[in-house]
Order: structure tokens, then sequence, then C-alpha cells
């Protein structure tokens, strides 16, 4: 029962700011990459940002000097702050983790996926 709980996303401005939140929730031994993807219509699904098992961050381009992303490890949830938003950064977000279960492991990380979250930068 270790799910992918993420909040956040809506409605904002181009220039604004909005705040996204993912939880790896139940019992896992421990997360070894944790991040946010996002989907576009018509577009493959890219990297926003992830976190390395040591919770260092990685951006791509498009959101460097815009995004930032922080980690709380004790309850395994990373933070998306998005600055200076877009109207291109509208789109479905998704948090995707990779973890160590407690039960099942058979020498692979487990990936998991949350349901997505909305973001939509209009005027």
């Amino acid at each position: 029962q270790v799910q992918v709980v993420e909040s956040g996303g809506g409605l904002a401005q181009p220039g604004g700011s909005l705040r996204l939140s993912c939880t790896v929730s139940g019992d896992i031994v421990r997360i070894h990459t944790m991040g946010w993807y996002r989907q576009t219509p018509g577009k493959r699904r890219e990297l926003v940002a992830a976190v390395d098992d040591n919770w260092r961050p990685n951006y791509p381009d498009s959101v460097k000097g815009r995004f930032t992303l922080s980690g709380d490890e004790a309850t395994n949830t990373v933070f998306l702050q998005m600055n200076n938003v877009k109207v291109d950064d509208t789109g479905a977000y998704y948090c995707r983790a990779e973890i160590v279960p407690v039960v099942g492991y058979a020498g692979r990380y487990e990936e998991l996926w949350g349901q997505g979250t909305l973001v939509n930068v209009s005027s």
C-alpha cells in the first residue's frame, strides 16, 4: 500500500508562482530517486526536476533558474517551487519515485507514479 500522494497545482498567471508537493507514504526502506515530470498533449513526457538518493536536485534547461526542488527526507517528500511560470509550463505534472520496498524486493527498485496534478498558466 505504498502510495505517491500529490498536492498543489492549479491556475497561475505568467510570471506567477505555484508550489507542488509529493510524498511517498507507507513503509519503505529508502528513496533512490524522486521528482516531477510533466505531460502536454502532443508532446513527450519530460523531466521537470528530480533528486538523487542524496537529495541533490537536477534540472533541465527549460526550468533551470525558475523552479527549485527541495526535500524532506524524514517524510519522503519533495517540494517543487515554480517561480516565474510561463504559458509553456502548462500541463499535467506527475510525481515519480524509485524506492527500495520493505517487502517484495528482488534486486530492483520499485517505480511509483502519482495520479497527476494539473498546472494551467494563462492570462
